[in-house]
């Protein structure tokens, strides 16, 4: 391969509302890629984070695309992919196998082996396993080993957590890709892919959540010790807000869209009336009414990521509390909501780490696609295409630093 397509990484966020693409280009001194164009493209072919009209998805994507190969001046026919819509569960499982080597020395191999044990459960009906993360392991006995290569030992066990997605949906995204001439080199979630644009390491140490908040769908990742403990998507999102302001308010959706993006506020000193024309209308709104409507849907959805972190017994108990992005997290009012509910620290992410050579990029609602540029570096290529044309030494920094998040995804 030349050098060209060695040095750049593409990112394709397909969200229910917009498909947003972002280039980014590596240089040798560099650690991660510049920012050298995005795009965003409108999306009518998309119901709840699912495929409903493959051909309008696929234009969506040749738009992005095209824009985003324009300002960036690189050619795109290859991208890592993100995978949305309340289809996506996560699971727990365990694997183990025993060491029958001679010297009893665990190799990669005998840890490719224990975490594909894992994987070999009764799934549900049309589910797929997309991602298999493995949080730790144990040798004959011994707990909270995290990389056993090297250690000596007769049995194995690694405990995962699983990312399964519905083989219908996964098929009718791939067949969009496919027709938009677009190759998915890796599939992934997208709370995953907007956690690694927006989080540190100590971070994903000290125990923290991120919530993608999009129009029809809320993305909810949970990390801890450096692991994915919980991965869930929550279907509800700015579009709820939207209708329920439309019923509440007695107006037009259009009308109520208008009202929720520049006129509603979370925070309980809105008050008064406001205004504003439209179509040589003057139309008035009471802003306490605004947000009462708009803090029901936000309560409301905050409950139900508080019942995720039931499940896995960290209601209450992240200290890195919980990071906010996506359209809808531009709410006035909503940290201070979100800390009220869920009694957790919180605030709205951002990667202002990461170096553009372009202006314009909204930090909320392209994080999910400069996540998934990122990953498309750190995971390299997905076939026998060789290694990218990365320095030795930086290569192997970036994959040992990502081993326990990304232990395996499924290409």
């Amino acid at each position: 391969m030349n050098e060209q397509k060695l040095s750049y990484f593409i990112g394709l966020d397909i969200g229910t509302t917009g498909v947003r693409c972002v280039v980014g280009e590596l240089a040798s001194d560099a650690a991660t890629p510049s920012i050298i164009g995005f795009s965003e493209a409108e999306n009518t072919g998309m119901r709840k984070g699912n495929v409903a009209h493959v051909d309008e998805v696929a234009e969506a994507i040749i738009k992005a695309v095209s824009e985003a190969e324009r300002m960036s001046g690189r050619e795109i026919n290859k991208a890592t992919v993100n995978i949305n819509g309340s289809h996506v569960e996560g699971i727990n499982s365990k694997g183990v196998i025993a060491i029958s080597s001679p010297d009893r020395h665990i190799s990669q191999e005998d840890r490719a082996r224990v975490e594909e044990a894992a994987t070999i459960v009764q799934l549900p009906p049309n589910k797929d396993i997309i991602q298999v993360f493995a949080k730790n392991y144990r040798l004959d006995g011994q707990e909270n080993i995290k990389d056993p290569v090297g250690m000596q030992g007769v049995r194995l066990e690694v405990d995962t957590h699983m990312v399964l997605s519905s083989t219908p949906a996964l098929r009718g995204l791939d067949q969009a890709l496919e027709k938009a001439e677009i190759r998915p080199t890796h599939h992934t979630i997208t709370s995953l892919a907007a956690a690694e644009a927006l989080l540190d390491r100590k971070q994903k140490e000290s125990g923290v959540a991120v919530l993608d908040i999009g129009a029809a769908t809320t993305n909810l990742v949970v990390i801890e010790d450096g692991e994915v403990e919980h991965v869930a998507v929550i279907p509800m999102g700015g579009n709820h807000i939207t209708n329920d302001l439309a019923i509440g308010l007695r107006t037009e959706l259009d009308i109520a869209e208008l009202v929720k993006l520049k006129h509603a506020s979370l925070a309980k000193s809105a008050s008064g009336e406001t205004s504003f024309v439209r179509s040589g209308e003057e139309l008035h709104f009471d802003r306490q009414m605004i947000r009462m409507i708009a803090a029901a849907r936000v309560e409301e959805l905050l409950e139900y990521v508080d019942k995720e972190f039931k499940k896995i017994h960290r209601s209450r108990k992240l200290p890195g509390g919980v990071v906010m992005t996506g359209g809808t997290s531009k709410l006035p009012g909503l940290v201070d909501l979100a800390k009220d509910t869920l009694e957790l620290p919180a605030r709205i992410g951002g990667w202002k780490h990461i170096t553009r050579v372009v202006d314009g990029l909204d930090e909320n609602r392209f994080a999910p696609a400069v996540g998934l540029m990122l990953l498309d570096m750190y995971l390299g290529p997905s076939s026998g295409e060789g290694m990218v044309d990365f320095e030795p030494g930086i290569l192997k920094s970036v994959n040992t630093s990502l081993n326990t998040l990304f232990n395996r995804l499924k290409k």
